[in-house]
């Protein structure tokens, strides 16, 4: 069992930034592949990044390509997601989660067995 809990969320100007964390607990943070999707009122649930176990295989959507950075502290059992950039259209609660296929950069939701419960990210423009 892993558990997951997100923070960093928040209101933000057109153009600024956020850093969103989620550190978790139980089994080996570093056995997983860690994802962050994002869901906006009345939408579906979106792959956001990507990061495998060792956080040297990447992924992102491209809707956050170029803007959007994630990383790892395996040592923290820590993935982050730095927000640059961010736009009206980045609205949404934002969620990490765990698939436990490490080497895997995987854009499925349906791949990750662990969610964390999210976090409000709000743009205003």
């Amino acid at each position: 069992q892993v558990q997951l809990v997100e923070s960093g969320g928040g209101l933000v100007q057109a153009g600024g930034s956020l850093r969103l964390s989620c550190v978790a607990s139980g089994r080996t943070f570093s056995a997983y592949s860690m994802g962050w999707f994002r869901q906006a009122p009345g939408k579906e649930r979106e792959f956001v990044a990507v990061a495998d176990w060792s956080g040297s295989c990447t992924y992102y959507s491209d809707s956050v390509k170029g803007r959007f950075s994630i990383s790892r502290d395996n040592a923290e059992s820590t993935v982050y997601l730095q927000m640059d950039s961010l736009s009206p259209e980045d609205t949404a609660v934002y969620y990490c989660a765990a698939n436990k296929r490490g080497r895997m950069c995987d854009e499925s939701a349906s791949a990750y067995i662990y969610w964390g419960q999210g976090t409000q990210v709000t743009v205003s423009s």
